[in-house]
């Protein structure tokens, strides 16, 4: 039987054509170093200046999941209005836990929807003991569940508040995926590189991580400064005083950390542990963080490795001056041996020449 035939990108070999990934992270046991994750990594200032770089981070990649704040931002600004824990939840990737579910049914509730108008793909909840309740429960993948679904039926609800047709919202040509292209364009302050389909069947960018990581610093600053100058006893009912979208997101999130992620998810502890901090993970080792005074994290995994995926960002972090000792249950893993801690997963000094000059 012949060889499948492979995708025109699947087929090049060249290593010039490949992005000039750094080693960022390793996995030593009994002080061997058994594994090592290659990645790039980037922190920028709030007017874009790089702060540090490691490996290639001005090649396009796509950022999956951590576009969803982005997203967030462009239905806001064509008009949804939902309490914050709901806008949080339009910007994650959820476990699938009651609260996930609930809210993704409310957003369809206000809005004369149901889960049959959703157009996203069938799963099981993200969360491990989620997954394993589900499932002890007798119960199957459902659009729902699949932890993209808080963002569609947020994006369902934009098209019923604008007119647009609910069927059909993740077409290119749609108004609402037209929107969403714009505002990611205008937040990267860069054009996509290529366009492809996320794993639920939204339309993807791909972006630098320099792009990347100035959208999240904007949504970060907006988000503290409206933070600073909203007062406290301001309702969290979604009926407050109107605010910039990249604010309302950035709020949402900040204070519903838990509907961003969900419990023992890494992004959630670390927007927890580091107030101010407006965080998104993205499948095949995505990581960004905005910080409050507009400066940001942007990381990505050459392996996808999820396990690195934090542990190089909390180094960066660590790099641009934070208090990161909270933080230590997440900027390393152990590695067992028996049950036993024998060895770590943590970051190489890989920003010991930080700047490189080349960008």
């Amino acid at each position: 039987m012949p060889a499948p035939a492979l995708h025109a990108a699947q087929t090049a070999n060249d290593a010039g054509n490949l992005p000039q990934h750094a080693p960022l992270v390793v996995a030593t046991r009994d002080g061997l170093v058994e594994s090592i994750h290659y990645g790039s990594a980037i922190a920028t200032a709030r007017d874009g200046t790089i702060l540090a770089a490691a490996g290639d981070p001005l090649a396009p990649l796509y950022p999956r999941s951590a576009l969803k704040p982005l997203q967030a931002v462009a239905m806001v600004r064509a008009g949804l209005k939902l309490p914050a824990d709901l806008l949080a939840l339009a910007a994650a990737s959820h476990s699938g836990g009651s609260r996930h579910r609930g809210g993704t049914q409310r957003i369809l509730a206000m809005h004369g929807l149901t889960a049959s108008d959703l157009e996203n793909s069938t799963d099981l909840p993200y969360g491990t003991i989620e997954r394993e309740n589900w499932l002890r429960a007798g119960l199957h993948p459902t659009q729902v569940t699949q932890n993209c679904s808080g963002k569609h039926a947020a994006m369902a609800a934009t098209c019923v508040i604008n007119g647009w047709p609910v069927k059909g919202y993740l077409d290119p040509s749609h108004a609402l995926q037209q929107l969403v292209a714009s505002a990611v364009t205008e937040l990267a302050g860069e054009e996509p590189f290529a366009r492809s389909t996320d794993g639920c069947g939204t339309p993807l960018f791909a972006l630098t991580l320099r792009g990347m990581a100035r959208a999240f610093g904007t949504i970060a600053a907006a988000a503290a400064s409206a933070a600073a100058t909203t007062p406290a006893s301001t309702p969290d009912d979604g009926a407050a005083v109107p605010l910039r979208a990249e604010a309302a997101v950035g709020l949402a999130m900040r204070q519903h950390p838990e509907m961003v992620a969900g419990e023992r998810r890494d992004v959630t502890e670390l927007m927890r542990l580091l107030p101010g901090a407006v965080a998104k993970d993205g499948f095949e080792g995505v990581q960004l963080v905005g910080l409050p005074d507009g400066r940001a994290v942007a990381v990505k995994i050459s392996d996808g490795g999820d396990r690195a995926r934090m542990p190089a960002t909390v180094h960066i972090l660590e790099f641009l001056g934070l208090d990161t000792a909270r933080l230590a249950g997440i900027g390393t893993a152990p590695v067992l041996g028996g049950g036993h801690q024998i060895g770590l997963v943590q970051p190489t000094n890989f920003l010991s020449n930080h700047v490189n000059e080349a960008l």
